[in-house]
């Protein structure tokens, strides 16, 4: 059992370093909100983990896999959510395309952090993907004769921490270069490009089957 708690929390550490809407999303609030609001939206992203885990502990992610309109309807809905995401931070780097100069440091109008946290669990959760791969990764950690339901739901909690020791020296990091970052010109070009990310990720999640 041991050996196998190990394997998984590897595991869990290599899924989470793949960048993907989740990671573009906390690094955008972090470097333009601040700390606070980046942790705000890595727990909420961590609440969606959790609910996947739990999902696919309790056999409701199947659903996913058994119904193939159930899955392109999420699918559809959360390539909606990215695409609007990365259309609203684009929009926002070209309003503030025409004022200050390249030395100042633009305030960032405010989100508050119980925002930032809907955000990321929104982000997390509208991912079908994610569920998928809930059904198809947790399931072969579970040890031969152990009892699948708890062994499931500790691997949930385990996946959600794992993610959480990930993404928070990230945070710190984006935290620690908000000073350079907030330049407006440099601002600018981070909302560019994470919007430019975002839309990028809801297309191709759109567009995948």
């Amino acid at each position: 059992m041991l050996t196998s708690f190990a394997a998984f929390v590897g595991a869990a550490f290599l899924i989470a370093m793949v960048p993907g809407p989740s990671t573009a999303v906390i690094l955008r609030r972090a470097v333009v909100n601040g700390r606070g609001t980046g942790m705000a939206t890595v727990l909420g992203n961590e609440c969606g983990v959790l609910l996947w885990g739990l999902a696919a502990a309790f056999g409701l992610s199947a659903v996913l896999l058994a119904s193939q309109v159930a899955y392109d309807a999420m699918r559809i809905f959360g390539a909606a959510v990215l695409v609007w995401m990365g259309a609203r931070a684009l929009w926002q780097a070209r309003r503030s395309g025409g004022t200050g100069t390249d030395e100042e440091a633009e305030e960032a109008p405010a989100v508050s952090r119980r925002r930032a946290c809907r955000q990321g669990l929104v982000t997390n959760f509208a991912n079908p993907k994610a569920g998928v791969f809930a059904v198809s990764f947790l399931p072969q950690f579970v040890p031969h004769g152990a009892p699948v339901l708890p062994m499931l739901i500790a691997f949930s909690v385990i996946w959600a921490v794992v993610d959480l020791i990930w993404y928070v020296p990230l945070v710190w990091l984006a935290g620690r270069a908000r000073g350079l970052l907030r330049r407006q010109s440099v601002r600018r070009r981070m909302e560019q490009i994470s919007g430019t990310v975002l839309v990028a990720l809801g297309l191709r999640l759109a567009l995948q089957p």
